[in-house]
């Protein structure tokens, strides 16, 4: 039985393509992440942009979804969960890739 992935892609208030992910991202879910991957990076890149992959919701995620996010590394962008801050570090990933830490539910930055 596939893991509960949630993938939508949408413009962001600044315009900026996003793909949001909610869930866990696994060996039997790759396929549908890779798609949805693979098809907004390259609209993002034929408007020459990078692609956000918002990671924020995602707590797991595999090696599969590792090489899927390294194969699509000059075209994106991540936010990712703090608890994948580590394994995007130990798999080299984040030298590659700009990654931003998301923010803890809650808290808003004070203006």
């Amino acid at each position: 039985m596939p893991t509960v992935l949630t993938l939508e892609s949408a413009r962001s208030d600044d315009g900026k393509l996003v793909l949001t992910a909610l869930g866990e991202i696994d060996l039997s879910n790759i396929d549908a992440f890779d798609d949805a991957l693979g098809t907004a990076a390259a609209e993002a890149a034929n408007n020459s942009e990078r692609l956000t992959v918002d990671l924020s919701e995602v707590e797991y995620l595999d090696s599969a979804a590792i090489n899927a996010l390294f194969s699509r590394a000059d075209h994106i962008q991540l936010i990712a969960h703090p608890l994948l801050i580590s394994i995007l570090t130990m798999s080299g990933l984040n030298q590659l890739v700009h990654v931003e830490p998301a923010q803890p539910m809650g808290e808003h930055s004070q203006a």
